[in-house]
């Protein structure tokens, strides 16, 4: 854990990272400067108060690192370092720093073309090292022990106005320079003060059980807490089983309401005997012409002897559609516009129903089916001769393409086509 030079220990590691600055003049990137922009005399990066700063060797190529704020972290305020306190000990939470900086360069001779260059190549290094490495800062300055604390320190950008920089600059009763803030956090200096370790407890309780205090906060209506269609799939085809999971679930008559806004009125489905409190089952009729593909909600009627009807919470699923053939006429040349693909698919779709065909990465939608319908057409334009998996989406329900009740999963190749 850090100490109290950790703060010390930042500094020491952003100018070293600056430092690389210097570089430049070793590069072949000179050579593509204006020669007003090519700095010729030594870059220095220092650590001095603004004021100073602009009094320094105008001489001199300067790039300044000042930390001009430092304030405490709210989110380790009051926490204490994982690991380091144990259940039933008394710890002291570390003294949790944001330390911020302003960036300011300078060219030689008051060149402000430098300057520019100079505070670019700096904003770039720490746009690219949002992260201080644990052996950089251990290599800056070890004995602070920052290297080793559990959170890492980072860089970000610190947005502030205007008006703020003014007052920054302002209070150093020197000339503005163009230049940027930077936040670096979080430093953890850890506590001097002794955590509290009482001995452990022998036993708890009678038989060393403890004592169970907490309530039964489980409301006493039936409700509905999950749908799992089979083998763990975003929704359900026809013919599928479906498990209902939930609590207060059991009575003498179940009833399960299906609700879509296509269908008038609910669709009523028994469940299978031997529902229990915490389960029901029940199978989606395979009555393609009555249960559109789409979103659904559904909610369970609970029926008990001498008790009033009670109905759960309503519970969102999916019906998904099945395709059942693909047809591409394998013409060559394609057809002037591209191809003309056929799909039939289960259940029917009714004409205020959207869908489409998802060709690979690509979304083609079906052409007009003003009438209730189970083939769709498809105007397939500018697509590649190749392979292409496919998808059915009505109403924001898709076909599965990927075949779960195996491990592991793997694409159904009954839904793959080729363009030739």
């Amino acid at each position: 854990m850090s100490n109290e030079f950790a703060i010390a220990a930042v500094t020491l590691t952003l100018r070293n990272l600056l430092d690389r600055i210097k570089a430049i003049n070793d590069s072949d990137e000179l050579d593509q400067l204006p020669a007003d922009a090519k700095p010729k005399a030594e870059i220095m990066v220092t650590n001095l108060p603004l004021d100073e700063a602009y009094e320094f060797d105008k001489g001199k190529n300067q790039v300044n690192l000042f930390l001009y704020h430092v304030e405490h972290s709210a989110a380790w305020r009051n926490t204490d370092i994982p690991g380091r306190v144990k259940q039933g000990e008394t710890g002291y939470s570390p003294l949790a720093l944001n330390l911020y900086y302003i960036i300011t360069a300078y060219g030689e001779n008051g060149s402000e073309l430098i300057g520019h260059l100079l505070l670019g190549k700096a904003m770039s290094l720490l746009h690219d090292h949002a992260v201080l490495g644990r052996n950089e800062i251990k290599n800056a300055f070890a004995v602070s022990g920052l290297h080793e604390q559990i959170e890492r320190v980072r860089i970000t950008p610190q947005p502030i106005s205007l008006d703020e920089v003014s007052k920054l600059w302002t209070g150093f009763q020197t000339q503005y320079r163009l230049s940027a803030a930077y936040e670096v956090s979080v430093v953890l200096i850890e506590s001097k003060r002794p955590a509290k370790t009482p001995l452990p407890v022998l036993t708890r309780g009678w038989g060393d059980e403890g004592v169970f205090v907490q309530p039964d906060l489980i409301p006493p209506f039936p409700t509905l807490e999950a749908i799992a269609p089979p083998n763990h799939q975003p929704g359900a085809r026809l013919g599928d089983v479906l498990t209902l999971r939930g609590h207060h679930l059991g009575g003498s008559a179940v009833v399960v309401l299906f609700m879509n806004p296509h269908i008038p009125k609910p669709i009523e489905v028994t469940p299978l005997a031997g529902g229990t409190d915490k389960e029901i089952k029940l199978t989606l009729p395979n009555e393609p012409a009555n249960w559109p593909a789409g979103i659904y909600t559904l909610a369970a009627v609970i029926s008990k002897a001498g008790d009033q009807d009670r109905t759960t919470n309503q519970v969102p699923f999916m019906v998904v559609p099945v395709i059942k053939n693909i047809d591409i006429p394998a013409l060559s040349p394609p057809a002037v516009g591209g191809f003309t693909a056929t799909v039939t698919c289960s259940p029917q779709l009714i004409p205020e129903q959207n869908a489409a065909l998802l060709l690979g990465d690509r979304e083609f939608p079906a052409q007009n089916h003003p009438n209730k319908t189970d083939t769709l057409t498809f105007r397939l334009s500018d697509v590649a001769s190749g392979e292409y998996f496919v998808r059915l989406r009505i109403d924001g329900a898709d076909s599965l393409l990927v075949d779960r009740s195996v491990t592991p999963p793997v694409y159904d190749l009954n839904q793959k086509v080729t363009i030739p």
